[in-house]
């Protein structure tokens, strides 16, 4: 009885290595395949799932701000009609200029300058 217990034994034995053999063939083919997938997809330009739900999201994220500012633009346009309507000849006095002051009657202001241009002859044709 001992030579069949060894030769379940030894059987058992072969039989467990041959399918660690094959465990280790099965893993090393699906490295294989997993790489040329990933080459396959590298060259073709794709993106992974990771990549392209962070784009995605950045893309949300301009879209709503971009609402969002149409949205205040709008209201600033409702403000600007509102103010023109409710006063269309009060005008703003704008600074003016040397020459406006000039061209309204106002007195030149004297300076060195002015008086050196006063001074100067006119040309004779």
């Amino acid at each position: 009885m001992q030579t069949r217990s060894r030769i379940f034994d030894d059987l058992a034995r072969v039989a467990n290595g041959a399918l660690s053999a094959a465990a280790g063939v099965r893993a090393e083919i699906e490295q294989l395949i997993r790489q040329q997938l990933e080459r396959f997809l590298a060259d073709r330009d794709l993106v992974t799932r990771e990549e392209f739900d962070a784009v995605e999201a950045m893309a949300a994220k301009a879209r709503a701000q971009q609402e969002a500012l149409a949205v205040r633009v709008a209201a600033l346009e409702a403000q600007l009609a509102d103010t023109k309507k409710a006063s269309p000849k009060a005008k703003r006095a704008s600074p003016a200029t040397a020459a406006d002051r000039r061209h309204a009657g106002a007195p030149r202001r004297v300076t060195a300058r002015t008086r050196k241009i006063d001074e100067t002859p006119p040309k004779k044709e």
